[in-house]
């Protein structure tokens, strides 16, 4: 299927028509549900937030712009926040293995003499370790383990508004750093 088949589809979706959000089903369900049972770990989990998956698209096929890129990250990124708002539902954490250790995956970033963008990347994880203690530790939390505000002010045993305070002063600092100024 080219991205132009699919962008027929999605706007086929869009207008409510059942046979092509059934192809779009029949095409990237499978996709779906391995993305979701990483994330979740269990079966029954797993198909539930594919189902939940597809309804989204179904009601927010005309969100679907196709200049912004490709279908598949699309519906993929919808996949991976259900699942995650799945795992909060359910009062769970995904354990991370050493394999998905953010430390570890910074070592395999190219080096600053490589494309621009991954210079950039190398750059913002110097950023992040440059960062004091307590704001590094949030941002870890809420980017690497997705957790929100209230979760990592509970996990951490802080006030609310020191957590909101902390983040937002350590995004400012990465901002400087990335923005270059």
């Amino acid at each position: 299927m080219t991205n132009t088949d699919e962008g027929k589809l999605i706007a086929q979706v869009a207008q409510g028509n059942e046979a092509a959000f059934l192809a779009i089903y029949d095409r990237y369900a499978s996709r779906v549900h391995g993305l979701t049972l990483h994330i979740l770990g269990e079966d029954m989990l797993a198909e539930e937030a594919t189902q939940d998956t597809f309804l989204k698209v179904w009601s927010r096929a005309r969100d679907y712009l196709a200049e912004r890129g490709p279908f598949l990250p699309w519906l993929l990124t919808i996949a991976r926040r259900v699942a995650l708002d799945r795992l909060r539902l359910e009062a769970r954490r995904p354990l991370l293995s050493a394999a998905n250790d953010p430390e570890d995956a910074w070592q395999f970033i190219p080096e600053l003499e490589s494309l621009s963008d991954e210079s950039r990347w190398r750059s913002l994880y110097f950023a992040v370790q440059a960062l004091h203690p307590d704001q590094r530790k949030v941002v870890e939390l809420a980017y690497y383990q997705s957790m929100s505000q209230s979760e990592i002010a509970e996990v951490l045993g802080w006030p609310l508004g020191t957590v909101k305070t902390r983040l937002r002063s350590a995004l400012e600092a990465l901002r400087g750093v990335w923005n270059g100024t």
